[in-house]
């Protein structure tokens, strides 16, 4: 997409500048496209096949998987703290990938509530008693529980804001992304104690504002239903679209949000160069 351009027009005296983005939409004028842009490690391995006229700039903290780190996100960071700002949205925010892979499938699954290296974490009473216990046998027999899933959820956002290179993690809005395309469980009650571990977690490390990234339709398969009282229910959303138009992107703002929170933004994929990138509205 273009940067954003000027009409001049003729009023009674003079002339008056309207800043206008590409599809004719009002932006401060002093802002870039209008548009954020989202960003991570597929746009490497030179970190630089990014627009540079975003508004505001979501990175990506991971790498393919939860357990891994983004290459390009020092670079990446300093690309969205140098955004043009002019909406809403904080100019640098991040995005961490939810993941509940099970018991049995996990390359490292929680035995207690205390993490390699790391807090021992308060778990709610209503998952397991708040206990994550060791296993015997093969771990192809192990059984997945809501405290395990907890401290897993719990350990995967402890890690994304304190060891994958994100200095102040407090100072960022956080998204959770939850995908179909990402490891998670068939019980939807394991994927919520995991994402609000995952919630808890940031919270610890200082996060004050997070959100959930999601289609409605991958959020209820993964999620189900959210209880009420649950800490997931009040985070906006950021709704992806998919391929998308920046009007169509602008009218999903009215649309159905993830949980009970207002929808933030909104999220299309558009053409960029030879290839694509995700533009992101806000919604605020």
């Amino acid at each position: 997409m273009a940067s954003a351009g000027t009409v001049n027009a003729r009023v009674l005296a003079g002339k008056a500048t309207l800043s206008l983005d590409v599809l004719g939409y009002y932006t401060n004028g002093s802002s870039g496209s209008g548009t954020g842009v989202d960003v991570s490690w597929p746009q490497g391995p030179a970190c630089t096949a990014i627009p540079t006229d975003q508004s505001f700039g979501v990175v990506g903290v991971n790498g393919s998987l939860a357990n891994t780190t983004n290459p390009c996100l020092a670079q990446q960071l300093a690309w969205a703290k140098g955004s043009a700002g002019g909406t809403a949205q904080p100019k640098a925010q991040v995005y961490s990938l939810f993941t509940n892979p099970g018991a049995a499938k996990a390359s490292v699954w929680p035995s207690s509530n205390t993490l390699p290296g790391g807090p021992t974490v308060s778990v709610p009473t209503q998952y397991t008693n708040g206990k994550c216990t060791a296993q015997s046998g093969a771990q192809s027999t192990w059984k997945t529980t809501t405290a395990c899933s907890y401290v897993y959820g719990y350990t995967r956002a402890y890690e994304a804001a304190n060891t994958r290179g994100v200095t102040n993690p407090g100072q960022y809005r956080w998204w959770l992304d939850v995908e179909t395309g990402l490891s998670y469980v068939s019980d939807t009650a394991q994927n919520r104690a995991a994402l609000e571990g995952m919630i808890a977690a940031l919270r610890a490390s200082g996060v004050a504002t997070i959100g959930l990234y999601s289609t409605t339709s991958q959020f209820a398969t993964i999620m189900g239903t959210v209880p009420s009282g649950s800490p997931i229910r009040p985070l906006p959303s950021w709704i992806a679209l998919g391929t998308a138009r920046l009007d169509q992107a602008q009218a999903a703002c009215s649309g159905k949000s993830l949980a009970a929170g207002k929808i933030a933004m909104t999220q299309y994929v558009t053409a960029y160069g030879s290839g694509k990138i995700d533009r992101d509205w806000s919604c605020n």
